[in-house]
């Protein structure tokens, strides 16, 4: 099933002729009407949504009517609309299908108009125009079975191994992020509103939608490539210093649903799936790099002295996030995933190795100045007999969790868990993840010869120990948002910045002492540039600060003279003169044990175009 849902000011219909043989008697539903502040679903019933039954009609019901509460709509309105699909249902099992997504829509005490499926019918409509007045939704009948099942049960699980109904604890005052990602996950409660001051930050560094492309679909200016290569390079540092041996592969991003461990895992993972069809065969877009390593690896010999030992790739992948929900540098249809797969013997060894995982996801996000609230989403038979495992896990963070308990034998693992930052606006991010496989190596076909001789399946971890590139990126970023909302200038670390020292001559006369700082620094390998426009100094200084560049290096005559340099540096708000091999030295401070990728712009700012995301930023120039 297909829909498109419009949250419309205004909607009106009037059935005129009919369409097919088959169509609706008028007297059976409603042939013309006018209606407000309703929530039009154009409707395409496919081959095979009867065969889904009323679990199946329910689910799709129930995510009708999340939309219509959340823009409080007083209506909803099902409209057949067969230009949504080309695999469209038989109109007698359609009229079936959408007869009953009516009956259970209304069972919610929900007002609801359906128009007659088979007429040819003019209608009028006025969209409100807010980010989820257009929504589009796709609905598979085996999907469903796998999430009609899962009824969960919610708990917070203290350091002390306390297991609490978050109903009924009592939150400390430290707890306020743990306390709204209860609201979230738990109570359902519509989260603050309002326009994230991160969508204009993460702009002004060149990270922007492409409007040539699809939805939710990102391109990168000369500052963001820089950002993104940086922490590119920066998460194989991260994976290899785990001290397991590591390899490094790359793949496609495509798989064929034909073969059946990709499909049962495609099945698995929802309805977030970008599929295209290709010589008849339907594709799948990879979510995460699982496909490529676990279809590599599976054709490895590996013996239990090999064991534990990683993969890693930096995979592009694609889920089909909704497109009003889609945010810059965070919820993406496109993005770089820094995938990490250890492969251990067993269970426990698996539990020993996340343990050293969960404590390198904690050191990365400490060196953001940024913390965790914790989401452990756990199969019920994993929880109730590693209680105590658990628990460890929790002391170890030194804070209570949230913890979501899922029927057994849903998914591939027994543990998965969540790691969030609350962002400016009060809502809960996740950003680093951590999962325990025992599911995946059988299905893809993963084996090891144990100690005895007998083939083993390994258990498998998967995780994104400093997140997808770019969800680190709005980690930080939004980290520079919350200081400046605190009063703080807004900074971002010298080995993350496009540009980590600008030289600005006094005038033209010093250029070439300019020119000179400016080549010990390149020489350093660190990313200077030269301000050598024919501006005042005052807006170049600005201009300076609008590109947040830690260290903004000012000569004129007495520099000249003295052979010195007066540096502004960001982070301290502080200016003072000192010697190039000074600067160099707290920059190199600054970069110790980051990796130091290559400017991508020109060194002089005379020599570049006027960047159209670093136009007119009159707010940003405040600070």
């Amino acid at each position: 099933m297909r829909l498109l849902l419009i949250h419309a000011e205004s909607f009106e219909f009037k059935a005129r002729d009919k369409a097919v043989e088959e169509a609706e008697p008028l007297e059976q539903t409603t042939g013309h009407i006018k209606l407000s502040n309703t929530l039009v679903v154009f409707t395409s019933v496919e081959e095979g949504d009867l065969k889904g039954g009323n679990e199946f009609i329910e689910l799709v019901s129930n995510d009708i009517t999340e939309v219509a509460r959340r823009v409080r709509a007083d209506s909803i309105t099902l409209y057949p609309y067969a230009h949504l699909s080309k695999k469209l249902a038989a109109p007698t099992e359609a009229i079936q299908v959408l007869k009953l997504l009516e009956e259970l829509i209304k069972k919610k005490s929900i007002k609801v108009v359906r128009a007659p499926f088979g007429w040819y019918k003019s209608f009028t409509i006025k969209c409100i125009g807010h980010p989820l007045s257009e929504l589009s939704r796709e609905y598979r009948p085996e999907a469903a079975v796998v999430r009609r099942t899962i009824t969960k049960k919610y708990y917070i699980i203290t350091p002390s191994g306390d297991v609490i109904d978050p109903r009924e604890y009592e939150f400390g005052e430290a707890e306020e992020d743990l306390r709204i990602l209860v609201e979230k996950e738990v109570l359902k409660k519509e989260l603050p509103g309002g326009k994230p001051r991160i969508v204009d930050v993460c702009r002004k560094f060149g990270f922007e939608w492409e409007p040539m492309s699809d939805a939710g679909h990102m391109r990168y200016g000369p500052h963001a490539t820089v950002m993104m290569e940086a922490v590119m390079e920066y998460s194989w540092r991260v994976a290899k210093s785990l001290g397991v041996p590591i390899f490094r592969v790359r793949g496609t991003n495509m798989f064929n649903l034909r073969f059946r461990p990709v499909k049962e895992h495609a099945e698995l993972f929802g309805d977030r799936l970008y599929e295209l069809t290709s010589d008849s065969e339907k594709l799948v877009l990879r979510y995460a790099a699982c496909h490529q390593q676990f279809a590599m690896i599976k054709d490895w010999i590996i013996s239990y002295r090999e064991l534990p030992f990683a993969a890693f790739e930096l995979a592009d992948s694609y889920r089909y996030e909704q497109k009003g929900e889609t945010l810059l540098c965070f919820r993406l249809r496109k993005f770089l995933m820094p995938d990490l797969h250890v492969f251990t013997k067993n269970l426990e060894e698996a539990k020993s190795m996340a343990f050293e995982i969960q404590e390198k996801i904690f050191e990365e996000v400490k060196k953001l100045e940024r913390s965790y609230v914790s989401i452990y989403n756990i199969t019920r038979d994993f929880f109730e007999s590693n209680i105590d495992y658990i628990t460890e896990l929790v002391k170890r963070e030194g804070k209570p969790v949230l913890a979501v308990i899922y029927p057994s034998g849903i998914y591939y693992w027994v543990l998965n868990i969540e790691y969030n930052i609350i962002d400016e606006l009060g809502r809960p991010r996740e950003i680093a993840t951590l999962q325990i496989d025992v599911g995946n190596a059988e299905r893809f076909g993963i084996k090891y010869i144990d100690e005895e001789g007998n083939e083993r399946h390994p258990v498998i971890i998967h995780t994104a120990i400093i997140g997808s590139v770019e969800r680190y990126i709005y980690a930080v970023l939004d980290k520079a948002v919350q200081d400046e909302k605190a009063g703080k200038v807004p900074c971002i670390p010298t080995w993350l910045a496009p540009i980590q020292a600008r030289v600005i001559p006094v005038s033209s006369q010093y250029t070439e002492y300019a020119v000179k700082v400016l080549n010990k620094l390149l020489e350093e390998g660190i990313r200077a540039d030269l301000d050598d426009r024919d501006l005042a100094l005052g807006k170049k200084i600005r201009d300076a600060g609008i590109e947040w560049v830690p260290y903004v290096i000012v000569v004129g005559k007495r520099e000249q003279d003295t052979n010195t340099v007066n540096v502004r540096i960001r982070s301290l708000g502080i200016q003072k003169s000192m010697s190039t091999d000074e600067l160099i030295g707290l920059i190199r401070q600054d970069l110790r044990d980051y990796p130091q990728v290559d400017s991508a712009l020109p060194t002089r700012l005379s020599r570049r175009p006027t960047l159209h995301y670093l136009r007119g930023l009159t707010e940003q120039r405040k600070t």
